[in-house]
């Protein structure tokens, strides 16, 4: 069961982990920042391969804890704005450019990295 989300502990060997509810940037967990699980306040990718739960796990996540896990996404959004002194406005924007060029940028990177 989810019961409120969380950051998570972040692992300094950067090993991969999969469920539970304690690491940040785990797959397929709970509460915590991550990919692939269900209940954490935000997405959160530490390079290693994602484990999927279940849309209908995903959906029976209670209202109080996607409604808690919203609130501390927009606070982590708001303090990384500040911190790297954009307004919402420039957030919207930049988001708005970055996105019409997305596939074009992803396409050069996976060349880039090809020739290295």
């Amino acid at each position: 069961d989810v019961s409120s989300p969380k950051h998570g502990k972040v692992d300094p060997d950067n090993m991969p982990h999969v469920g539970g509810n304690m690491w940040a940037g785990g797959t397929g967990g709970r509460d915590t920042a991550g990919l692939g699980g269900k209940g954490g306040p935000y997405r959160l990718d530490a390079g290693h391969r994602v484990y999927q739960v279940s849309q209908a796990e995903k959906d029976a996540v209670p209202e109080e804890v996607k409604r808690a896990a919203r609130e501390m996404a927009e606070k982590a959004f708001k303090q990384r704005l500040k911190e790297i002194q954009m307004s919402e406005y420039d957030a919207s924007t930049y988001e708005r450019f970055s996105g019409a060029v997305r596939r074009q940028v992803q396409s050069l990177r996976i060349i880039l990295d090809n020739l290295q």
